[in-house]
């Protein structure tokens, strides 16, 4: 990463400034059922990932004791 020279900094703060302010502009706040589904998906994704760690785990500790 080339390195910024100070008379630079106002210059490129005022430009990721406006990129921010488009990025939002441009989203949205989610609807009831969005925000629902989205829920109900990152649950059921760390359940499962939970689940898996559980077994591996119960695996590793069944080797142990062979």
């Amino acid at each position: 990463m080339p390195k910024i020279k100070p008379s630079e900094w106002p210059n490129k703060i005022s430009l990721k400034l406006k990129e921010y302010r488009r990025v939002l502009k441009i989203t949205k706040k989610p609807s009831s059922e969005e925000f629902k589904a989205i829920v109900k998906a990152s649950g059921l994704g760390i359940i499962i990932i939970g689940f898996i760690g559980f077994i591996i785990h119960m695996i590793t500790q069944a080797l142990q004791l062979l």
